[in-house]
């Protein structure tokens, strides 16, 4: 029965740094190399980093993709590499653009497994990426008969998992670049279970870490055995290399015909020595689940981080109102970046209260952020005067001062402007276009209300946990919110309580439910008819707010789109 050492490359790509993502992968390689393993598995896409969207339309960009792998195979061996295994997914242009998984050893390809359709819905297309009549790769190494899968065919009730079933295989490399969900731990894991049951072999699930615009890619790769056994699980958001010793059964000697599959099966033998004995064990890494906030924080860090530094940014700029969003906001970056390239401005005007000026001077004490105010009233006098506004006009024009204070000191100073709007704003228009909807970035812009304020209350708790000061002032978590546009505003003034309206948009937003569905469950009929005319009103206004960290099943901008000129409006019944 031979052991296997495998390694799963946890790794943070950048789309097209095509020389960068190869230097990551033979790093990670020699690390893996030096603690013996036998093979290391790197995400989906590593070579041209995930997902590259249209650039996988260039016929350019493909011919370097494949180069580079080609190039990668060479320089693994010239280093001495050559002996490990390395399995790691990129761009094949053969055949048009394919997300294809390379098999790497002794300084060539020796096999690749191809996706014939690359993912195109969201971040993949479940429904269409089988395609009958593909092939099904089996490499023999070391003894071992190893299947090449991928992401994709997770989500696919027979296909790969099945036909490596039937040909008995000794391990399934599955890699990926699932990107963050809420609560989507658990639906991976029974997924993989489900798979390697079918398989009847353990699957080995190596996942991205870091940002890409709108996604965040949480790691959290595993190693699940056949009968469901966890037998490794790597931290979420966390980039490393993660070992385990894997014991499996020798190939068999006559393999099974595949007679209920359109799927070739072509195999290749590379090495096929028994694995060295090893006197020292490594213990596997099984880490326990973050709880939600904690993972919801990670994920939101992660996000801003690595869009800030991806990007070229050495610092972000944003609004301090006093007000939770800005307040959490103001947190996330500072914890993404550090305090002190975390720039705070307060702009207030002739209707912010006293309270509210304390409270953007005290976050930004706490968080140690540079900090200044820039009085807007002069400025909005000059625009009220001059074109005689009142009312929402004379309101709006304060929120677009303030969006053009921000993005000066951007262009002055070569900050990131974070726009601090969520997502209960968002869905329901309460945002002013050209005003506090500028920005390069949203952090926040998938996060609901009420969950903005769980948030807070969790990172003000962790911090105390931890002798820490909590960075968020207690006032801004526990005040009514408000835009302060006018005297005594408050957000109630204009839409219903955020804890009816996260449950109504949770209905109408992310479960596509209809009015007479929602109100059903108990809520006002005609508010439930309000929210939605609300929601879908303002669909011209969530396509010009900046990109931000999808969280959610349903991100605006990536996952739901509505038309603008549109008119069908849900009703009751």
């Amino acid at each position: 029965m031979p052991t296997l050492r495998v390694a799963l490359a946890q790794i943070n790509t950048v789309v097209g740094d095509l020389s960068g993502n190869a230097g990551r992968v033979l790093a990670r390689t020699r690390s893996a190399a030096a603690a013996g393993a036998d093979l290391v598995a790197f995400p989906e896409m590593t070579i041209t980093g995930y997902p590259p969207e249209d650039l996988v339309l260039r016929a350019g960009f493909r011919a370097a993709g494949r180069a580079a792998l080609e190039k990668l195979a060479a320089d693994l061996d010239a280093e001495g590499l050559g002996e490990i295994a390395v399995c790691v997914g990129y761009l094949d242009a053969e055949g048009g653009p394919r997300n294809a998984l390379a098999f790497v050893h002794r300084g060539s390809v020796v096999a690749r497994y191809y996706k014939h359709h690359l993912p195109n819905y969201g971040v993949f297309d479940e429904r269409r990426y089988f395609v009958p009549g593909s092939e099904f790769v089996v490499v023999r190494y070391r003894g071992v008969d190893i299947a090449l899968t991928v992401c994709e065919d997770l989500w696919q009730d027979g296909g790969p998992f099945r036909v490596a079933g039937q040909v008995g295989v000794g391990l399934v490399v599955n890699v990926n670049g699932s990107p963050y969900e809420r609560k989507k731990d658990d639906v991976r894991l029974e997924l993989l279970r489900r798979r390697a049951a079918e398989a009847s072999a353990p699957v080995l699930y190596a996942n991205l870490v870091g940002g890409q615009d709108e996604l965040v890619f949480d790691g959290d790769s595993m190693v699940v055995r056949a009968d469901g056994a966890v037998l490794l699980r790597a931290p979420q958001f966390v980039e490393d290399v993660f070992y385990l010793d894997l014991s499996l059964p020798d190939p068999p000697t006559a393999p099974a015909d595949v007679t209920d599959t359109e799927m070739t099966v072509v195999r290749v033998d590379t090495d096929t020595r028994a694995p060295a004995e090893r006197p020292d064990v490594l213990p596997p890494v099984l880490t326990e689940l973050l709880p939600d906030c904690a993972e919801v924080w990670g994920a939101l860090v992660t996000g801003l981080r690595d869009y800030v530094q991806k990007n070229g940014f050495r610092s972000v700029v944003l609004g301090l109102s006093g007000g939770i969003d800005s307040a959490v906001v103001a947190a996330i970056a500072a914890d993404a970046i550090g305090g002190d390239r975390v720039h705070g401005i307060a702009l207030p005007s002739a209707y912010s209260s006293d309270h509210s000026k304390g409270d953007a001077a005290d976050l930004a004490q706490r968080i140690g952020a540079q900090y200044r105010v820039v009085p807007i009233a002069p400025m909005v006098d000059g625009f009220v005067n001059s074109l005689g506004l009142t009312g929402l006009a004379e309101e709006n024009v304060q929120a677009r001062v303030r969006g053009t204070t921000l993005m000066a000191l951007s262009n002055a100073e070569g900050h990131l402007v974070l726009a601090t709007g969520n997502k209960s704003e968002l869905a329901v228009g309460y945002s002013t276009i050209y005003g506090d909807a500028v920005g390069g970035f949203a952090p926040i812009k998938d996060v609901p209300k009420t969950l903005v304020w769980e948030l807070a209350r969790w990172r003000n708790a962790d911090a105390e946990s931890r002798g820490e000061i909590p960075p968020i002032p207690p006032n801004s978590i526990s005040k009514p919110p408000s835009a302060e546009l006018r005297p005594g505003q408050l957000d109630t003034d204009s839409l219903p309580d955020y804890e009816v309206l996260d449950r109504i948009l949770a209905g109408y937003v992310d479960g596509d439910l209809s009015v007479a569905d929602i109100a059903a469950e108990g809520f006002d009929a005609e508010l439930v008819a309000t929210v939605a005319r609300m929601v879908d009103g303002a669909e011209w206004k969530r396509r010009q707010y900046p990109p931000g960290s999808k969280i959610s099943l349903k991100a605006f901008g990536r996952d739901r789109r509505l038309p603008i000129t549109n008119r069908w409006r849900e009703t009751e019944g």
